[in-house]
């Protein structure tokens, strides 16, 4: 039985704290809500430390809690500043590759002003993504988990069925590598693309599917995101599969680079290891976009996505 954190003592400065993954699964939302409530460790009335950098004797500016205010911390202990929702969560292995300094090291380069603004980056990067979680962390009445828990047994039964013949329709189309989306998917329509062309015979053949109570219109399960989103589940699994069957053994990296329909670079990922079996094994685990194709660029791509997938390059 573990121990419960006292949610009014967590440590306040970066140095002291214990990372999240080191508390225990059930009580690590609590503690990031109460540290994000809290809000970052801001030494505002702090005399900075001074040092010399390239020559010059430079210290952090209070002036960045302006501008960074709602992530930005600064540990009086290490002079160092750190990230506050990337630490509650973007959470990774010690030494792996690819870790964010924001979370770990801590950064400190006081003459080189602009990491902070990179670290934020574009709407998809790994800051925004941290941030959005963060955010939704406050509002666990929207989350999925709470409206299925409100549904009654016969709406969470008619969900049930709905969603399973929706995998088993992307799953055909995967199988079979057919085009999921059609051109005109309206309901008159003489051909609906694959997906929805199965998903009516599926409905022809189940009668306890056709037998449900007409779904409203966005609760049918066919919507592109939806299909989209199951397709990504199967990605997880498949992924999740091939590292099991990795473990903690070596395995070869394999890379090349190639070009898609519309002309943007990416990089196909495949690796090679031996199973238990003594078997060789090859099997491709992605395809990553790249601005280009230099060494720098490629290397820069793998370690993001070893990062990712909880991969070690040592």
């Amino acid at each position: 039985m573990h121990v419960l954190v006292d949610l009014d003592n967590l440590p306040w400065d970066p140095a002291d704290r214990k990372r999240i993954l080191e508390y225990h699964p059930n009580q690590r939302d609590e503690i990031r809500r109460k540290k994000w409530l809290r809000g970052p460790c801001q030494s505002r009335g702090h005399k900075f430390p001074k040092r010399v950098i390239g020559n010059q004797e430079r210290a952090f500016s209070p002036n960045w809690f302006n501008k960074y205010g709602n992530w930005l911390e600064y540990s009086i202990k290490l002079d160092k500043v750190f990230c506050l929702c990337c630490y509650l969560c973007r959470d990774y292995i010690v030494n792996q590759s690819g870790s964010d300094a924001y979370v770990t090291q801590g950064f400190n380069s006081w003459n080189k002003t602009e990491r902070l603004k990179s670290h934020v980056g574009d709407i998809n990067s790994f800051h925004n993504r941290a941030l959005k979680n963060c955010e939704d962390l406050m509002k666990p009445n929207q989350s999925i988990g709470v409206a299925l828990h409100k549904q009654d047994d016969i709406v969470k039964n008619a969900n049930r069925i709905r969603l399973n013949a929706t995998i088993d329709a992307c799953r055909y189309c995967l199988k079979c590598a057919l085009a999921f989306r059609g051109h005109d998917e309206k309901k008159t329509s003489l051909f609906k693309g694959n997906f929805l062309e199965l998903m009516d015979l599926i409905l022809s053949q189940n009668e306890e599917l056709h037998k449900l109570p007409k779904a409203a219109g966005n609760n049918q399960y066919l919507a592109p995101s939806i299909q989209k989103d199951i397709a990504t589940c199967f990605e997880v699994e498949v992924l999740k599969s091939i590292f099991k069957d990795i473990g903690d053994d070596v395995f070869a990296l394999l890379v090349d680079e190639s070009s898609d329909v519309s002309k943007k670079e990416q990089m196909a990922i495949v690796l090679r290891y031996v199973d238990t079996h003594g078997l060789v094994k090859e099997r491709f685990v992605g395809l990553v976009h790249v601005m280009e194709t230099s060494s720098s660029s490629l290397k820069a791509s793998i370690d993001e996505f070893f990062v990712k997938h909880n991969l070690s390059l040592m």
